[in-house]
Order: structure tokens, then sequence, then C-alpha cells
């Protein structure tokens, strides 16, 4: 059974954002933030923007695309009843951004997209909140839907363990789907898949068995009811509008993933195994020693799961 915990680790590294890139994020986001106040200040000041970082940045969750893209969400919240429209608070928002970069926003269904060229990107959804009642997002338009993006934050937040095992392996999910790409689901829907995998396995303290266990709870899961329910308002499930192309290739990715996974594991070839997981994770996952591991170390590793419930619930 080769051991390619180190492995993961690496590719962790690999795929994960680095500080500069961090840095300059936050030095846009702060950018974009000004410019929005401003705006609103000279042109609706009867609108106070007020901002709230959300979506995998929040959950320490985020990757770099093998493009080396990565994505910030910043929420633009409104606390009052807005007396225009959804699509037209999200165009003056857009108005607001217009400029900060050479290259022009995208005003988008949710969100108003602001492109770093080769470099990354922030979303700034907008959304109002009155006392009493739900967040409510825009949606270009269609007007305004329930919409809480802290609680999923939240949930994720209550889920995770103090290792840093849940978030690891979503952020692996999320660059086999980048890898894969091909309509491939979200990194929010990846995210509730492995969070809802997670509460169904003993966990391992190799990333390379625990990511094996998850893919089975998820195809387990799917092959139950094809489905994958926001565990927060709106509570809609992002796999509604899949058709059945779509549907059958996320299914097929899926199962060849956890075969191969399942070879590797068993694999006792370290270099044989890791060749096993690039087919699927892409070539930032390195590949191992030619060496085959000793028979005493594969039988500890064999037993070596975690008995107790690690996660403090």
């Amino acid at each position: 059974m080769a051991d390619c915990h180190s492995l993961f680790q690496s590719f962790h590294e690999e795929i994960s954002i680095g500080k500069a890139k961090k840095d300059k994020m936050m030095n846009s986001k702060n950018g974009l933030r000004s410019r929005i106040r401003k705006y609103f200040k000279e042109n609706h000041p009867e609108y106070e923007p007020k901002f709230y970082i959300q979506g995998s940045y929040k959950m320490k969750s985020g990757i770099r695309t093998k493009d080396d893209i990565c994505d910030l969400d910043d929420g633009v919240y409104f606390f009052r009843e807005p007396d225009v429209a959804a699509t037209t608070l999200q165009g003056w928002v857009w108005d607001a951004v217009n400029g900060y970069t050479d290259a022009t926003p995208e005003h988008r269904k949710k969100c108003i997209r602001n492109i770093f060229s080769r470099d990354y990107e922030i979303d700034n959804p907008v959304y109002y909140k009155v006392d009493g009642k739900e967040y409510q997002l825009a949606v270009k338009g269609n007007g305004w839907e329930g919409s809480d993006p802290k609680a999923m934050v939240d949930w994720i937040n209550k889920k995770k363990d103090k290792e840093g095992r849940l978030i690891r392996n979503i952020k692996y999910l999320k660059g086999w789907c980048d890898n894969k790409r091909n309509k491939m689901p979200s990194g929010l829907a990846m995210s509730i898949l492995a969070t809802n995998a997670k509460d169904k396995i003993v966990l391992n303290d190799r990333d390379d068995i625990t990511l094996k266990d998850i893919l089975n709870e998820i195809k387990k899961a799917l092959d139950t009811k094809f489905e994958c329910i926001v565990p927060a308002v709106p509570n809609d499930d992002l796999f509604a509008d899949y058709d059945k192309t779509r549907k059958e290739n996320f299914r097929t990715a899926l199962n060849d993933f956890l075969e191969d996974a399942e070879k590797a594991i068993k694999e006792d070839n370290q270099l044989k195994a890791s060749k096993l997981w690039r087919k699927h994770l892409g070539d930032r996952f390195p590949e191992g020693e030619d060496k085959k591991e000793d028979s005493k170390l594969r039988s500890a590793a064999a037993i070596g799961a975690i008995t107790s419930n690690p996660w403090g619930e």
C-alpha cells in the first residue's frame, strides 16, 4: 500500500493561493470597495454600501486553477428596501467599478465580475436586507431571490476539523474539477458534497485514503439521488438544471476517479500510485518515488484509520 500522503501535501501547497497573490487580491478588493463607496456617496447617497467577503476565500478553500487564476467574492450589501430594480442596482455597482482595471467588468447574472487579466477575478454580488426578512440577492433580469452566503460559510466552519482534512479534500476535489473541466460541478457543489460525505466516514491520517473514502460516499449519495442541496437559503439544488449529458459526464468522471483511487491505495509502488492520481488531478500532482512500501508499513497503514471522531462534534 503505497503511502501518497506526502504527495498530496505537496499538491495542496501547489494549488493553494500564495501570499503574494492574496496580498494583491486584498489590495484590489479594498480599491474596489473605495470606488463603490465613493460612487454611491456622490450619486446615490441614500444607498450606503457595506461589504462581506464570502465564498471559498472566506472558507479558506480557494485554489489556483491550472491557468493560475483564482477568485474572491466580496458581497455588496444595502440595509434598506431598494426603490429600483435588482438589475439597476447591479448596474450602479458596475458603474462604480468600471475603469478600475483595463478589462471591462462583466455584468453577470448574479454578480459584477472584475477581471484582473491572467491573475485573478473579484466578484461583487449585490444584496439587500431589511429587519425581519432574509437576505435578498440581485439576479440580472429576474429580480431578487433569497440567499444567505454567511450561513453557508457558517455551515462549513461548523463541520471542518482542526487538522484541516475537510478543507484540504475540498481543494483536491476542486483541483480535480478544474483539471477535468467539461462542465464539471462548481466549487460550491463539491464543497457541499465533500462535507456531507465527511460525516459518513472514519477519517484517516492519510489524505489519499480520506479522499478515496470521500469519493466513495459521494458516489453512493448520487447513486441514491442525483442532487446537491445548498444547506442555507435558498436551499436550492445545484444539479437541478443538469441535462442528461452533463449528469453522465460527472458520473463517468467520478466513477473513473474512484476506480483509480482504489487502485492507487492498493498499489505497492509509489510512482505507479502517483500516476493513477495524476490521471485525474493533473500534472501539478507530483510523481512519487519508484519504490515499494515496506510490508510492515503497509500493514500499519491498512489499520491506521482514526477510530475516534476528530471533529469535536
